[in-house]
């Protein structure tokens, strides 16, 4: 039985719904998600599947750390924060082990080398972005910091965290929701307040395909693999990083890497508050900033990932790495369970697109794609 789709869509944006409603009609019964998208400030996008809502919150994992960096971006444009400061003008603590040069930019740019630790996280550890950042400040680096890069999965937003807590004296996750989710009215959190727990629908695993397991079960990493550290499976209890955001420490602590739970028109309009006026509300970054977060600043073999990856400020580099059909100076990041969300400054195009089962293999679902490329066709009358 095909299921329905809901939501609306602007004149001119028709395609969108056709490209998401072919995906619903193909996708097995239980499939719950969201897309959405905005125009120079204006929502033309806003579909939803039938067992979803558009007030439904899903985990969006690595998506979370869009909001971090934007925390990051806005401290930069007001001048608390200078990215070729280095880190320990903030974080004194952090060099040790040889860690003393590496500059805030380089940080961002997953180029400090402290992946893990060498005997893993536990979830109380992973849930408090401090008690991860006490473990990385006297972590000897896997790799000499600055000169290679590889993607710190799940504690990126720890690091960024603990620099912007010393030069604030406040948390990202109480920067993020005074200066952004609150002043934007966005529906994407960094810690879930309770009130909001019945909208949230926990992450469902992945199901491989008989010969996605084979093909999975044929490379196993050891746990002192470095993809391993990086994913926190040389823990005494390694971490399933699908169903991590499940646990209810992870989501109401918001750990600035991987705890975020949002809508796709949180993220959507997450995105548009950074680059485009949105209703009576001036743009979260000036264009300088824009410009500066979407310049390249890492590209090449990521040492995590073991694939090739492109980094802006940052975030993930979307034009580069997922979809080049967009403008150059896309930013954006994409999550575990399938999420995906970007700005292309060029287009004024905003994007954002939730599920709630975790594809194989894990990251922005490869239905992304289509979605993408029907609603940057709309945006750009191309």
């Amino acid at each position: 039985m095909t299921q329905e789709i809901h939501g609306t869509v602007a004149d001119g944006f028709e395609a969108a719904r056709e490209e998401f409603a072919a995906l619903v009609a193909a996708e097995r019964p239980d499939y719950e998600g969201q897309l959405c998208a905005y125009v120079h400030g204006r929502r033309v996008v806003d579909l939803w599947s039938a067992g979803s809502g558009p007030d439904t919150l899903y985990a969006v994992h690595g998506s979370t750390k869009g909001a971090a960096f934007l925390v990051v971006a806005v401290l930069v444009q007001d001048g608390t924060l200078e990215l070729d400061r280095k880190v320990t003008y903030y974080w004194p603590e952090f060099a040790a082990e040889g860690k003393g040069a590496l500059t805030l930019r380089d940080l961002l740019t997953h180029r400090a080398g402290v992946v893990g630790t060498d005997t893993g996280f536990t979830v109380a550890e992973l849930a408090d972005d401090r008690a991860v950042a006490e473990r990385l400040a006297d972590q000897r680096p896997f790799w000499r910091p600055g000169t290679a890069f590889g993607y710190h999965a799940l504690v990126i937003g720890a690091l960024a965290g603990e620099v912007v807590r010393r030069a604030t004296g406040h948390t990202l996750q109480q920067v993020y929701e005074d200066r952004v989710r609150a002043a934007y009215a966005l529906d994407v959190h960094l810690g879930l307040p309770s009130a909001h727990e019945p909208r949230f629908r926990p992450t469902r695993p992945p199901e491989p395909t008989p010969t996605q397991r084979i093909e999975r079960d044929a490379r196993p990493d050891g746990p002192g693999a470095l993809h391993a550290i990086a994913y926190n499976r040389n823990a005494p209890a390694p971490t399933d990083l699908a169903t991590l955001p499940n646990d209810p420490l992870i989501r109401a602590r918001g750990p600035a890497s991987v705890g975020g739970v949002a809508s796709a028109r949180g993220l959507a309009g997450m995105y548009a508050a950074a680059i485009s006026e949105t209703g009576e509300r001036e743009a979260l970054l000036k264009p300088d900033t824009i410009a500066e977060l979407g310049q390249l600043h890492a590209t090449g073999h990521d040492l995590v990932t073991r694939t090739h990856r492109a980094y802006a400020l940052g975030f993930q580099a979307t034009a580069e790495t997922w979809h080049p059909f967009l403008g150059a100076g896309t930013f954006g990041h994409s999550g575990t369970a399938g999420s995906q969300a970007f700005a292309d400054p060029r287009s004024g195009l905003a994007y954002g697109y939730t599920r709630r089962r975790c594809p194989h293999p894990p990251g922005a679902a490869p239905e992304n794609d289509r979605l993408v490329r029907a609603v940057h066709r709309a945006a750009t009358h191309a």
